[in-house]
């Protein structure tokens, strides 16, 4: 957990959280003193739904004020309910002759607070009553018998039906049966690596490193259990959906989910996971649901909604929206159309599951682009694969995966550390195209050269990163001049067409890239590789000078890419490594010199 933040205390956070939000949203008013977000819009002939809690949730509650949603947001202190006091300034900023909801997760300081807040308001004639919104299934029936669930980000879902069924003009009695409905309907359940931080506080807890914490709630508190050593993604989430769904575990057996049940999927970000963990989290979900409980389900529901602070974990909700339509009465048609519902509320997902217009037009496009034969391509002609070429390249990938750990070493002290991983990574590719290499077309059972080095490009464009791109763009410049060569002018495939041929590819390469000799870059070998071969048509006094070439990097100074922002104490340490995309190609040139059996340069 991360015990760094810009404000060292919480003092006055939450006022300018609340300020940002509603400067960004024009529908929101804010009544700054008693911290409660409402909708403008509101209209009083609606019933009006309020929510809120302790501030450190957001975008809960006040990201989701808005026209079908939430009329109003009261915001405690971190972790702390709001007063009753604040919750009737919420009640009179969006009045109601229809009725008000308030909605509570089920925690004890929000229960006193709205429970008097709804007593203080039906003392002034409002039409005023509570949902208690509790959807936890980690602690089971019976640790949480007494208090009963806790109230996870399955409240959401509460809020998005009850609001859109207030915009329907749906009247007050039958909202709040909606809104009841949502404890038998939902299961929610947590996990975590690691507690949160509260800024200006100590750290009071740790989970170890090698562990995760399974049913960790919203507030610090204590999951079910501590799970250790730490296990794969796939068996979390499967042991997740375990406590969710088995009907054989009597104490969390919550909810009925039929084969033939629409059931919606909410993922929720605690706020320290990246988006891209996060969304890899919510595929595995979707992947183990329908291989292991055979449910896909229609709607999915996944971001940042509701946090705790910046706790490294998620939850996972799921909804049995057939059963609650059953509940009430109403086609499934309709439950669903309330989650469509459009809404201004900024923090509700986007998702779009309005009908789609597909363009047949684009489609016939797209199938037809992707549908090219190969022999229509141009480098499905040309001169055939010299034999000796396959062990050539399989040699070079080889000593270039066995100086992966040094590659890396060296990005390590002037960049991130990638660049080995991807050398590696290009490679393996390399390889594994080589060992499927056949074509019928080819008496020895190899594709045409160029059909290969097209092959080559895309095994190396699939890496990425800046060294891919440059390699490919290289590698696809010269099979071009190459076909252009060997197939347009009918010369013959010597090492005098190749070098002409690398050159042309070169300046081609010079186009994308402005970095030269000098520059620390991979150009520091690739460049005096080119002009070698060429001038002296001797490939192993190319590969010398290339070799020669990539350890002079160390003694300069970076003019491109991250290396740019380490210190340039040209003494020190970290700056006397050659650059790791020049040290990998010349890595690889002695390796294809060797495969070719011929000398290694002079080391």
């Amino acid at each position: 957990m991360s015990r760094k933040h810009f404000f060292s205390s919480p003092d006055g956070v939450v006022v300018n959280m609340l300020n940002s939000l509603v400067t960004r949203n024009k529908h929101m008013g804010l009544d700054e003193s008693n911290r409660v977000v409402y909708n403008k819009s509101h209209p009083p002939s609606q019933v009006t739904v309020i929510s809120g809690g302790g501030s450190g949730h957001e975008p809960a509650w006040s990201g989701f004020v808005g026209d079908g949603m939430l009329s109003a947001a009261v915001c405690g202190d971190i972790f702390a309910s709001p007063s009753t006091k604040q919750i009737m300034a919420g009640i009179k900023n969006v009045p109601s002759d229809s009725g008000i909801i308030l909605c509570i997760t089920n925690y004890t300081g929000d229960m006193l607070h709205f429970g008097l807040a709804r007593e203080k308001g039906q003392a002034l004639g409002y039409n005023v009553d509570v949902v208690c919104m509790a959807e936890d299934a980690s602690l089971g029936r019976q640790k949480s018998e007494k208090v009963g669930r806790r109230g996870l980000a399955g409240n959401l879902l509460v809020i998005k039906l009850i609001g859109a069924a207030s915009q329907k003009n749906w009247p007050f009695e039958r909202c709040r049966k909606l809104g009841e409905l949502g404890n038998d309907e939902l299961v929610t359940i947590g996990t975590s690596l690691d507690h949160c931080h509260v800024p200006g506080r100590d750290a009071f807890e740790q989970v170890p490193e090698d562990a995760c914490v399974l049913g960790m709630g919203i507030h610090n508190e204590p999951g079910l259990r501590t799970i250790s050593p730490m296990p794969s993604a796939e068996d979390i989430v499967k042991e997740m959906l375990r406590y969710l769904l088995d009907p054989s575990d009597k104490d969390r057996a919550f909810v009925t989910f039929a084969p033939s049940d629409s059931v919606v999927m909410l993922v929720n970000n605690f706020g320290g996971l990246s988006g891209l963990e996060f969304e890899a989290l919510t595929n595995v979900t979707l992947t183990v649901l329908a291989r292991d409980w055979k449910i896909t389900p229609t709607r999915i529901y996944a971001g940042i909604l509701e946090t705790s602070l910046n706790g490294q974990g998620f939850s996972i909700t799921l909804g049995n929206m057939s059963g609650m339509a059953r509940a009430m009465d109403l086609q499934l048609s309709e439950i669903m159309e309330l989650l469509d519902a459009p809404t201004n509320a900024p923090a509700w997902p986007k998702n779009g599951y309005a009908p789609v217009q597909h363009s047949s037009e684009m489609e016939a496009k797209r199938q037809q682009a992707h549908a090219v034969a190969e022999d229509s391509s141009p480098t499905s002609k040309g001169p055939p694969t010299p034999a000796s070429l396959l062990p050539a390249l399989r040699k070079a990938c080889d000593v270039a995966l066995a100086a992966e750990p040094t590659i890396t070493q060296f990005d390590l002290q002037m960049g991130d550390g990638d660049c080995g991983e991807a050398v590696a990574g290009v490679c393996k590719s390399i390889l594994a195209n080589l060992d499927s290499l056949s074509s019928p077309s080819s008496p020895d059972g190899l594709p045409p050269l160029l059909s290969l080095l097209e092959s080559i490009s895309e095994n190396v464009e699939d890496v990425g990163g800046s060294l891919g791109a440059i390699l490919s763009i290289l590698v696809t410049a010269f099979t071009n001049a190459l076909h252009h060569n060997t197939i347009k002018h009918n010369k013959p495939l010597d090492l005098a067409t190749i070098s002409s041929s690398a050159v042309s590819a070169l300046e081609n390469l010079k186009n994308y890239t402005s970095a030269r000799e000098g520059d620390r870059t991979v150009m520091d070998v690739l460049i005096p590789f080119v002009e070698t071969l060429s001038a002296s048509q001797d490939i192993v006094q190319a590969v010398q000078v290339a070799h020669d070439k990539a350890d002079q990097t160390k003694d300069m100074k970076p003019k491109f890419g991250r290396a740019t922002y380490v210190g340039d104490e040209m003494g020190s340490e970290r700056s006397r490594v050659p650059d790791p995309g020049a040290y990998a190609v010349a890595v690889w040139l002695v390796g294809l010199l060797e495969g070719f059996g011929l000398a290694p340069p002079h080391k």
